[in-house]
């Protein structure tokens, strides 16, 4: 009868302790790999509807053991709103964040403005999240860091891929404030820029295709807008004017792609050098015709725009003023020489 009782007992713990094994496992992270994820409570979701949502979407391994949890442990509800989940967090982390409204204190958040170059960007990125600036730069050019995400977005392709290219991501992230986990790595900060460009180029996607251009020649065309104009209208201009000298075979003509190709920023002077640079992005050379190799920046939605809708004129030429910011648009080449002369 006693050696019975033992064995009863015997399987009763170890019945226990599988329990207790399953438990802890159940509550860990899905993976050690950093993967972020929007998640979403909307107003009015129970308990255990989220819970539920959160196995839907891959971030805990077992609903019942996070309900259990969430019975034994947690105090505070959850709150309804956006979060940046990360499929590395614990069934813990997951639910203090949700607790919280997502103020962990554990993010980062950072601004990327219209107008500035991948490289800059990446020098934001370098210090926020206290990453070698050159590690990563040389990284987000290599194809292993390059062929997933061609991959993964629509609008990415082999175009980026040309030996031409100073840099292969540039004009494709789009400029926005952003909140990142300060645990994030390099690939998952820009599939996160990657995703916000995504949901912009959708809503113009049946522009795009109706354009005959690739996305790469568009968000090329974008980048010099938002170098050259500031005003809506402006950009308009700007947009017909490179679509014109396209048509006809002139060269663009633009200071900013000089600027890009020799890699100097616009406060800086060009010498003579640099307008007779021959690099895949100078169109101040006569003999260069065409677009330059990729986007000379990340530009707005605005300047996106204007690029696939120019504006119905007839300007072949244009001159800033940079003094005052205003653009002086012309079909006329002497009078753009005295614009030149005047405002120069």
């Amino acid at each position: 009868m006693k050696k019975i009782i033992i064995i009863i007992l015997s399987v009763i713990l170890a019945l226990v302790l599988s329990c207790i094994i399953w438990y802890k496992i159940s509550l860990r992270a899905v993976s050690k790999e950093s993967n972020e994820v929007n998640f979403v409570i909307e107003s009015g979701t129970s308990a255990n509807g989220i819970i539920n949502k959160l196995k839907d979407a891959n971030l805990i391994r077992n609903p019942l053991a996070a309900k259990i949890y969430m019975h034994l442990k947690t105090k505070q509800n959850f709150q309804a709103g956006t979060y940046n989940l990360n499929r590395n967090m614990s069934v813990l982390e997951i639910f203090k964040v949700l607790s919280l409204g997502g103020k962990s204190g554990e993010t980062i958040h950072l601004t990327f403005i219209e107008g500035k170059t991948l490289e800059e960007y990446l020098k934001d990125i370098s210090i926020a999240f206290n990453l070698n600036y050159e590690d990563i730069l040389k990284e987000i050019n290599t194809k292993e860091f390059l062929e997933p995400l061609i991959e993964k977005y629509w609008f990415l392709n082999k175009d980026i891929l040309t030996k031409d290219v100073y840099y292969y991501l540039e004009g494709y992230l789009f400029p926005n404030t952003y909140e990142f986990y300060q645990k994030s790595s390099l690939k998952n900060i820009i599939m996160k820029m990657l995703d916000e460009t995504e949901k912009k180029l959708n809503s113009l996607k049946e522009e795009i295709r109706k354009s005959n251009l690739s996305v790469h020649e568009i968000l090329t065309i974008s980048s010099i807008i938002e170098k050259e104009a500031v005003k809506k209208e402006d950009r308009a201009y700007v947009s017909q004017v490179i679509y014109t000298r396209l048509a006809q075979n002139m060269n663009l003509g633009m200071d900013v792609t000089t600027y890009y190709g020799v890699k100097k920023n616009l406060k800086e002077a060009l010498t003579k050098a640099d307008l007779n640079n021959v690099n895949p992005y100078n169109t101040r050379l006569e003999s260069f015709v065409g677009l330059p190799a990729g986007p000379i920046c990340n530009a707005s939605l605005e300047s996106i725009e204007a690029s696939l809708n120019p504006a119905s004129t007839n300007y072949v030429y244009f001159y800033a003023d940079t003094k005052t910011g205003k653009i002086y648009f012309t079909a006329d080449y002497k009078e753009f020489l005295t614009f030149k002369e005047i405002y120069k």
